[in-house]
């Protein structure tokens, strides 16, 4: 797969404070691409360059094959996560005058307005001043003016700060119809559960360097532990089951439901031996569910600014 964004060694410094530190990134073209990280570690920052509102102090940065250059901008949208609205101006106004900012005309611009507003059900809202929507509502208005003129890259910075539940997966879903289409998103979020569910890449960077990044099921499986939840329907002899388990196996955790007669339990075990062990559990009982534990993006998330800051 080719890559829309290619970072390179990218290094940005305030002062006496380095905000990015030998940045390297691919971004693969049509997917959506998690850049975490905890406040502070220059997530903002690298999203600034790439929409050259400042300037890398060193490092290359290619777009779409191409060493990035202002005539990029156009094919790129930002939601940043804070929001930039005429609180003033009525609504179709002001995002028929932001649609022009971006290249459209006025005519292909109301054009693509009706579409999303009657998508999203908020065609009543046109004449409306931006002061009288609430902080959900004016999201809504940024996030169609961020990808109504179709750009080759979306970023999205906390997109769903400011919404109730139903909206964030109705602007959930729409980012995932954008992808389906074709479009690149980078999505910067400290919301683990929007990482598991939206992205197939992330990076982690950390105190400005990147710690981590790759596909998201290969880190899952680098950061297992081959640990797994078992449950065994017995016949009454739990106690006595678990010290014979035990005797053998690597128990970490268990608990004996004497009413359901079920032992439930957590397990560590060799790969290589994860067969055996369920062929001799058959053997000792029914079993009720034997499954691996896979670490969240929030446990690979913690466990390595954790171990990075060990190190330092």
């Amino acid at each position: 797969m080719d890559d829309i964004l290619v970072a390179e060694n990218v290094s940005k410094t305030y002062g006496n404070h380095t905000a990015l530190s030998n940045i390297s990134l691919k971004i693969p073209r049509n997917c959506i691409y998690g850049l975490l990280g905890p406040n502070g570690a220059g997530k903002t920052s690298f999203i600034r360059i790439i929409n050259q509102i400042t300037y890398q102090d060193q490092g290359k940065i290619w777009f779409n094959g191409e060493p990035l250059a202002p005539k990029h901008i156009s094919l790129i949208g930002y939601l940043p996560e804070e929001r930039g609205l005429y609180k003033s101006m009525k609504v179709g106004e002001q995002a028929l005058y932001l649609a022009q900012l971006k290249g459209l005309s006025k005519s292909e611009a109301k054009k693509r307005l009706k579409y999303w507003f009657d998508r999203l059900e908020i065609g009543d809202w046109w004449n409306k001043k931006i002061q009288e929507l609430s902080k959900g509502m004016a999201q809504k208005i940024q996030f169609i003016v961020t990808v109504l003129h179709q750009p080759k890259l979306l970023i999205f910075d906390e997109p769903f700060s400011g919404f109730d539940p139903i909206n964030a997966n109705i602007i959930k879903d729409e980012i995932l119809k954008l992808k389906e289409q074709g479009t690149s998103i980078i999505f910067s979020t400290h919301r683990m559960e929007s990482v598991e569910e939206l992205c197939e890449y992330i990076a982690l960077i950390h105190k400005s360097e990147k710690i981590l990044d790759g596909r998201l099921s290969d880190i899952k499986k680098a950061y297992k532990k081959n640990i797994f939840n078992v449950g065994l329907q017995t016949n009454g002899d739990g106690d006595a089951l678990l010290n014979s388990l035990r005797a053998k196996f690597n128990i970490l955790s268990s608990q004996f439901d004497p009413l359901e007669s079920q032992l439930n339990f957590q397990v560590q075990l060799p790969s290589e031996r994860t067969a055996e062990v369920l062929a001799e559990l058959s053997n000792r009982a029914n079993i009720h569910h034997f499954e691996e534990t896979i670490p969240s993006a929030n446990d690979i998330f913690i466990q390595t600014v954790k171990n990075k800051d060990h190190d330092r």
